[in-house]
């Protein structure tokens, strides 16, 4: 295959990879922007959102389009619950104290895979995709006829693929409709701008920061349903979107959403590519420069506000 279909053939890879970092990186910015919580678990919460997808998906049996969207509906609202009660249970109790937040969510990371392992066993679980027909795609090239479009053998992708990447752009559209015309992305945002001034106009703050800290939380798993038809669900695959989500955070600039959206393509982007090309162990190394870049010329990130 030449270099320019090999390219867009990657380029999809990483739009697929993007897509889902976004989802994953968006619930770790909003918890952060609103409640200034770092939370080390949240890459176990993505990977409990892959297990239910499985353990939904062999439970019904059938189409496998039924249980992958009852998937949808059941993972986020199970995980998005759990990480609410944790909330109640473990975070207020420290009352969002950094350092103590870091700490109870590294416990909470252990506590959630572990009870994985044990409950679901350490064996890699497939689930079927509802659907994933096989879409070749078209190159097209300028020559002496002017543009040409021809079928490159081998250069295609799968319906699934797509449908994530169009799936993904509408959650996080709906997410900021939510956010920004619905009751309580009002009282998010007032919580976010200041937490005393919200508390004295009798907005239930604990509450709302439970609400938030399980709307991240479901957002990851969110992210892991659409994902686990190509990557098998296994209690240790919480690691890598952890790590890139905090990069994607940390670039696009913490509590940020649209520099959270940005800096999801472009990590998403470069290592898809990368790792079709190269290694992936090569696009994570360049990831991490990009970080360390950032925090040098410009530590509040992207679109992030410098503290004043």
């Amino acid at each position: 295959m030449e270099f320019g279909p090999h390219l867009l053939l990657a380029s999809l890879e990483g739009f697929v990879t993007a897509a889902i970092l976004a989802l994953t990186a968006m619930g770790l910015s909003i918890v952060f922007g609103v409640m200034r919580v770092v939370n080390v678990a949240h890459g176990e919460f993505y990977m409990l959102g892959a297990v239910i997808a499985w353990w939904v998906a062999s439970l019904l049996g059938g189409h496998p389009a039924i249980g992958f969207v009852l998937a949808l509906v059941v993972a986020p609202l199970v995980v998005g619950a759990l990480a609410a009660v944790a909330d109640r249970l473990i975070l207020q109790r420290i009352n969002y104290d950094p350092d103590r937040t870091i700490v109870a969510t590294i416990g909470l990371l252990y506590i959630i895979q572990q009870t994985t392992l044990m409950t679901f066993g350490p064996e890699a679980r497939p689930v079927e995709a509802p659907f994933n027909t096989r879409l070749a795609l078209p190159w097209f090239e300028f020559g002496d006829k002017g543009l040409t479009m021809f079928w490159p053998w081998g250069l295609s992708t799968t319906s699934y693929k797509l449908f994530v990447i169009g799936a993904a752009v509408a959650i996080l559209l709906g997410l900021w409709l939510f956010m920004r015309h619905s009751r309580f992305g009002l009282l998010m945002r007032a919580t976010q701008q200041d937490r005393e001034t919200a508390l004295a106009f009798g907005i239930p703050v604990d509450r709302v920061y439970a609400w938030v800290f399980g709307l991240g939380a479901g957002l990851a798993a969110v992210g892991a349903v659409l994902v686990v038809p190509i990557q098998q669900a296994h209690y240790l695959m919480g690691q890598d979107p952890l790590l890139l989500s905090f990069i994607v955070v940390i670039i696009g600039g913490l509590g940020s959403l649209p520099g959270t959206i940005i800096a999801a393509v472009l990590i998403g982007m470069s290592d898809g590519i990368i790792s079709v090309f190269f290694t992936p162990t090569l696009a994570k190394i360049i990831a991490t420069l990009l970080v360390a870049m950032v925090l040098v010329f410009r530590p509040q990130g992207l679109l992030g506000r410098r503290a004043q």
